[in-house]
């Protein structure tokens, strides 16, 4: 079809929505490193992952061969709620920095978590429910994932607890009333109602939390209670098998009108989203069928891919997980109280680590007050508040079809823009204000991070 017939929002059919989830580590000759039992240092078994997580995750999460996973038809019910979600032709965004490029994005910000994150949610709460449990326990940074599984647990009737990064809880106040309100108790982390969370406290009293601390506090909520299992929302295999659902729906919508991305960029924080968008047009690369251009983008004050080292680290900062075999700052880094929330892991999602590590993909980092610049550009021209987090993609879209101005080339970006930011409006009313900073942890300070990694693999 002719360029001028693709509409401004591509739709995709009922019908056409995904059925099964597709899992790139079967087309990686590289797979990712197994998960350690810290104790042993050896792999971690199924058994061991059991008293962690639900049995039908343990397995999605070990299953390194099959390419296609069937999606549940519970799931796929769930699902139509609020999908497929639009893959949208950004073209005034192109009029507007008069630019040869072709843009598109896919939004996933249509539902009431206000993110991508409900896609693997309702999955987990899913697994839950059919095992008998009684609830689940997680934590949260921005909130997004938080707030999706309160609403998944709420439809399916399970106990919800919720353990947010301290910094992003006293942040966005309004955040976690939509998550209680969905039936789930919120707790700041660290706090002094877990082992871990007294320890982190002790040591440093007025930190501002991460992510690794309020993980540290769910673990062990979960696995000290009866009849609950522990979910995460980004980082873990099974993770990104969920939200391939984004890129198999972009897949075929693009596929529809012939279109075919040179770039395709999403923001990278554990890597939920990155990993979901890009797994099957990486899969098409690994397969040798197709080549594309895959960036991930990230915080300057929380730089894992670009600064960071690869190694097995834990996955929490109060060491209580498994070792994962990443990107990491080491689980010990806390970054600083930026205003981008789900970007504020220390490590990286063992699956995108590896795809890195053998050249597959670039990282990139930028400067908290550059993103909200595009930010708020992008809401000007698109109109669509845009989450802090996706607005790290949409800060190197910008800057890419500006490139292909400069040079002429007619490039197809594609980028993620993962949700909302109507729950951010604080972090928008900083940069409006000008008292926005910008912090970039020094080459002293990761040292130091890099000095404590675990001695083991």
């Amino acid at each position: 079809m002719t360029e001028n017939k693709i509409p401004y929002k591509i739709y995709l059919e009922e019908s056409e929505m995904p059925q099964a989830w597709y899992n790139v580590r079967a087309d990686m000759p590289v797979k990712p490193a197994p998960l350690l039992n810290p104790a042993t240092g050896k792999p971690c078994t199924a058994e061991e992952l059991g008293a962690v997580f639900c049995g039908e995750l343990v397995a999605q999460e070990l299953n390194d061969t099959d390419r296609y996973i069937p999606i549940p038809q519970e799931i796929r019910d769930f699902y139509k709620m609020y999908r497929p979600s639009p893959l949208v032709r950004a073209y005034c965004l192109e009029e507007k920095l008069d630019t040869p490029a072709k843009i598109y994005y896919k939004f996933e910000g249509n539902n009431t978590s206000g993110s991508h994150k409900l896609n693997s949610a309702i999955a987990q709460a899913y697994y839950a429910k059919n095992q008998g449990l009684k609830g689940v326990t997680t934590e949260t940074g921005a909130g997004q994932w938080g707030t999706a599984l309160a609403m998944a647990c709420g439809y399916l009737g399970l106990d919800c607890k919720v353990y947010m990064v301290k910094c992003s809880y006293e942040q966005k106040p309004f955040r976690r009333e939509v998550m209680r309100t969905y039936g789930a108790s919120v707790t700041p982390s660290p706090s002094m109602t877990t082992e871990a969370g007294r320890r982190i406290l002790a040591e440093d009293p007025e930190t501002t939390g991460s992510l690794g601390c309020a993980i540290s506090e769910a673990v062990e909520d979960a696995t000290s209670h009866e009849g609950y299992r522990y979910v995460l929302g980004s980082v873990l295999n099974q993770v990104l098998l969920h939200q391939s659902v984004i890129g198999l729906e972009c897949k075929t919508a693009l596929d529809k009108y012939g279109v075919v991305p040179d770039m395709i960029i999403g923001c990278a924080g554990g890597g939920s989203n990155l990993g979901g968008l890009i797994s099957p047009f990486m899969g098409e690369k690994l397969r040798g069928e197709r080549d594309y251009e895959f960036i991930a983008v990230e915080p300057a004050s929380c730089p894992s891919l670009t600064r960071g080292v690869f190694a097995y680290d834990f996955c929490d900062t109060g060491k209580v997980c498994p070792l994962a075999k990443m990107y990491t700052l080491g689980s010990g880094f806390i970054p600083s109280a930026n205003h981008a929330g789900g970007l504020r892991y220390h490590g990286m999602s063992p699956v995108l680590s590896e795809l890195y590590h053998e050249g597959l993909m670039e990282a990139r980092s930028v400067e908290q007050t550059k993103v909200f610049e595009a930010a708020e550009y992008f809401a000007r021209v698109e109109g669509i508040l845009p989450a802090p987090e996706s607005s790290h993609a949409i800060r190197v879209a910008i800057d890419e079809a500006i490139k292909c101005k400069e040079t002429g080339e007619e490039k197809t970006i594609l980028f993620g823009l993962t949700g909302t930011g109507y729950f951010d409006l604080y972090a928008y009313q900083k940069f409006n204000d000008g008292v926005m900073d910008d912090y970039i942890p020094t080459d002293e300070e990761l040292q130091a991070s890099f000095a404590k990694l675990p001695k083991i693999g």
